[in-house]
């Protein structure tokens, strides 16, 4: 039996709007009301209604009477914060996974991710490694098996996808983070939990310090 209309039509509205944020098409501090970001979807107002409270549950949006809809800004304590709740939970995630010894097939997604990050690297196309490594993040999660635990990171990775985004022309290329990527894959392939946990709790940690140091320095307006 398949979903009813208005399911589908709201889960439409979500989803679009959703990429429209991370993608800073709509970007921190954009606002209009609702008829206006209806007709921008092509979209009735109710199902764009009802995706948006979604979207201010995320903590993406914020819903303003009769003013319609702001897309959030992130601040710098906003992302210190999702910092260090990702740097408590991916260590003992990567961890729980190592214990598991997974095989190759198992992992496959986490390599084909890692594959794609050191070529996007190569080329210098940071967009598709951003999205690369945003991947390997989420399948990681995935692969955890956790559905609570991945519903709730998931959020924090969107929250942060669109700061990540502004900075990353900002910084160094990716080079270490990359290959900190790798490197926990392998241990994660050898079985070896505290091996994981040590690297991952390591590459989150540096990330959120040169992220922060960013944001402090060059103060951006649209964050």
């Amino acid at each position: 039996m398949g979903l009813p209309e208005k399911t589908t039509r709201v889960d439409d509205a979500y989803d679009r709007m959703k990429v429209e944020i991370l993608s800073n098409r709509m970007p921190p501090g954009f606002q209009a009301p609702e008829p206006e970001i209806a007709a921008r979807l092509g979209m009735s107002r109710t199902p764009v209604r009802e995706a948006l409270i979604r979207l201010e549950a995320d903590g993406l949006v914020k819903l303003i009477p009769r003013r319609g809809a702001r897309v959030l800004p992130i601040s710098t304590e906003d992302m210190r914060e999702i910092y260090e709740i990702l740097t408590a939970l991916e260590p003992e995630v990567a961890a729980r996974l190592a214990e598991r010894k997974p095989s190759r097939n198992e992992l496959e997604s986490l390599i084909q991710a890692n594959a794609d990050m050191e070529r996007a690297l190569e080329e210098d196309n940071l967009d598709v490694w951003a999205t690369a490594d945003d991947r390997f993040h989420r399948q990681l999660l995935d692969l955890h098996g956790n559905r609570r635990l991945t519903a709730f990171a998931n959020t924090l990775f969107d929250q942060a996808y669109r700061a990540r985004a502004v900075t990353l022309r900002l910084r160094k290329p990716p080079v270490k983070s990359t290959k900190d990527h790798g490197e926990i894959l392998d241990r994660i392939l050898a079985g070896d939990a505290q091996g994981a946990r040590r690297l991952f709790r390591r590459h989150r940690k540096r990330a959120a310090a040169e992220l922060l140091q960013i944001l402090e320095n060059f103060r951006l307006p649209q964050l």
